[in-house]
């Protein structure tokens, strides 16, 4: 039988699974063990993996293992080659460290590294321990390291609220989600405890101490539970890549995903709200879903503001959101849901008159008739009025310069009628009519296409069916020409008018991706924080029409490097906003919830390691608000432009350290 869930796999996603394969053989393969604190046995198990790797016949070095003094660790060290440690003179102290060189120039099968989240001596090539075994991994040695979850970048917030410990050593998120396999070492709290008491984690005095503090029932608990849920994420993103590779379009229940609609109605914070509810008392993964249609681009402003706000409720109740594009609303929707593997819609109820319903169709029957094996959760009643606002104004359906162009069209295909009418039946002369509603539509918007079409049959009945200069018509089987005329000019004003949303639509997206490439390009050949800034300021005003501005952290707190024209970024107001902007990693400013007043729009110019600095924009009232798809570009510039400044510090970093190292090794050698 024909398996209905699995279809031809994606050709882009076998391409990228190519590239991934054949950038495996050269580089080194990672496996972190990940562990919710110290002692639940991280170091124990990588030894004991080590010794199945040495029976199969691996070549295998310990690289740098921390025993802490307990028996059993260091029972599994023995019968394993040690890499000798390198001294440094540290302030007096001598320092041990891991052998870099010594282990590049060895060049194990495989070499095991602990403690990836240390620091390193001043004097190391690497600041971090985790650039070591990136450096390994680029050398192709294959690497087994162990790391505790508090040491992970986006979590350091989340474990200070929790054991009020503020963890100074952390390792970048996108170099754990690198690895090729995480294993978690995981022991209940209680055990842990029972351990720490028998001195199994730490000598004698420092027992009572943890398990007063660190090591409380409590906290053991919430990082037992940031661990499996990172270790959960982990499988999900696997399994979602196996799905794009194998072509897997059915839906696979094994983690609840949900997608909330967000649509331009007065209901979309209502929906977001209860979609929020729902989620919480699930735990599932939330997903706020913004189309951009030629559908929506007739709402009203006030239905775009709405769906604005909608967006960034969405953010605050920490949903991810997604905006797409395309004119098939239940498509797009649909096809994302599946792609997500989400198995629960949430969508507002319909807004529109029932009369209208049945006349051009719901968004909401559509996905209930097509969701397949995924439900579909409709979020009912009436929001209440917001006081002191006026009636939407839609935009108007044409312009009367379009309706005299109209007129003149259809006058102009009555007289070339009039011309050919003596040599052509009528029925022939309905296809000039045609062609004149397809210019029309071709040109204009709805009304001046719905115009041309009903005053095209009026005219053609009137001048060209017997008897002429009536409305009467003496064969019936004119009824039928003249039902089908007005059917069909119809039917081609509609798919006009759609085609060329379509092509706006398109040139659009053409021109986003455009711009985002320019900006790329034009980073990728500038050298240095200051021209990277200065030519994001460039690229980014000429999308946005607006001046822009780039703050970075100086000797003085946050500085201008690519100031704007006016330099409104400078004031004292401002300045402040944008240190806030900074401190605390959120957008502020206008346009958004926080410092709403100020005169420009403040976003955090985010890296691996968190705010780098801040991108600075002073709105130009011609194209502001914000639609959400250009909300999502300018966030999206913004992100990439961080990433780009976090890498032209870590090279300055990385080169200022390589000097240092070099010096060192000078002087020893002269010594």
């Amino acid at each position: 039988a024909k398996d209905v869930l699995r279809e031809r796999p994606d050709p882009d996603a076998l391409l990228r699974e190519i590239q991934r394969e054949s950038g495996e053989r050269v580089r080194g393969r990672l496996k972190i063990f990940l562990g919710a604190s110290a002692g639940v046995g991280k170091t124990y198990a990588m030894l004991s993996e080590a010794h199945e790797q040495r029976e199969r016949g691996i070549d295998l070095l310990v690289g740098y293992v921390e025993t802490h003094g307990r028996r059993e660790t260091e029972a599994l060290m023995e019968g394993l080659e040690r890499l000798p440690r390198r001294e440094i003179d540290y302030k007096g102290v001598r320092v041990e460290e891991f052998d870099l060189d010594r282990a590049l120039i060895r060049k194990p099968r495989l070499i095991l590294v602990d403690e990836l989240a240390h620091t390193n001596a001043p004097e190391s090539r690497h600041a971090k321990r985790w650039q070591d075994v990136e450096e390994l991994l680029d050398a192709g040695i294959d690497v087994y390291t162990a790391v505790n979850i508090q040491h992970l970048e986006s979590l350091n917030d989340a474990v200070a609220q929790i054991t009020g410990v503020v963890v100074r050593e952390t390792v970048p998120d996108a170099f754990i989600d690198r690895a090729d396999d995480i294993e978690v070492v995981d022991i209940p709290p209680d055990e842990l405890r029972q351990r720490l008491r028998e001195g199994k984690v730490y000598v004698p005095e420092r027992i009572e101490h943890a398990l007063e503090g660190f090591f409380k029932p409590g906290n053991l608990i919430a990082l037992r539970e940031l661990a499996l849920r990172r270790a959960a994420d982990r499988v999900d993103a696997q399994m979602q890549r196996f799905r794009a590779e194998q072509g897997v379009h059915g839906l696979w229940h094994a983690r609840d995903r949900v997608i909330v609609c967000v649509a331009p109605n007065r209901l979309a914070s209502r929906v977001v709200r209860a979609a929020a509810r729902m989620g919480a008392s699930s735990h599932a993964e939330m997903v706020a879903l913004y189309v951009e249609s030629g559908q929506q681009a007739r709402r009203s402003e006030e239905d775009h503001q709405g769906a604005r706000d909608a967006l960034r409720l969405a953010e605050s109740l920490g949903m991810e959101t997604v905006t797409l594009g395309g004119q098939d609303i239940v498509a797009q929707v649909l096809g994302y849901a599946r792609q997500r593997n989400a198995n629960l819609i949430v969508v507002g109820k319909p807004v529109k008159p029932r009369w209208r319903e049945l006349l051009f169709g719901s968004v909401v029957d559509e996905l209930v008739r097509h969701s397949g094996e995924i439900d579909v959760h409709v979020i009912t009643g009436d929001a209440p009025p917001s006081p002191g606002t006026s009636k939407a104004v839609h935009r108007p359906l044409g312009t009367p310069a379009g309706y005299a162009w109209t007129l003149g069209a259809v006058a102009l295909a009555s007289g070339v009628c009039e011309l050919l009418h003596r040599f052509v039946a009528p029925t022939n002369l309905a296809m000039v009519y045609l062609l004149t509603i397809a210019t029309i539509a071709s040109r204009f918007r709805t009304g001046e296409a719905i115009l041309g079409s009903v005053l095209s049959v009026l005219v053609f009945d009137i001048a060209f069916v017997p008897p002429r200069g009536t409305f009467a018509v003496s064969d019936s089987e004119y009824l039928i020409t003249l039902t089908a005329m007005l059917v069909v000019a119809l039917l081609i004003s509609r798919l006009s008018i759609r085609l060329k949303s379509q092509a706006t639509a398109a040139a659009e997206r053409e021109r986003r991706t455009a711009s985002l490439y320019s900006l790329t390009r034009e980073m990728a050949k500038s050298r240095g924080k200051a021209e990277i800034a200065s030519a994001a300021v460039k690229e980014i005003g000429s999308v946005f029409e607006s001046e822009i501005a780039i703050l970075l952290p100086g000797e003085k707190g946050l500085e201008p490097v690519a100031a704007s024209m006016s330099g409104f970024e400078s004031g004292g107001s401002e300045i402040a906003v944008a240190r806030w902007t900074h401190e605390h990693d959120e957008p502020a400013g206008n346009g958004s919830d926080t410092l709403p007043a100020a005169n420009g729009l403040y976003l955090p110019l985010r890296g691996a390691s968190g705010s780098v600095g801040v991108l600075a924009i002073l709105p130009n009232a011609r194209i502001w608000p914000l639609s959400p798809a250009q909300r999502n570009l300018l966030e999206t510039f913004a992100s990439t432009l961080g990433l780009a400044l976090e890498r032209a510090q870590l090279a300055k970093e990385s080169h200022t350290a390589r000097l240092a190292a070099e010096s060192e090794r000078l002087r020893n050698a002269l010594l």
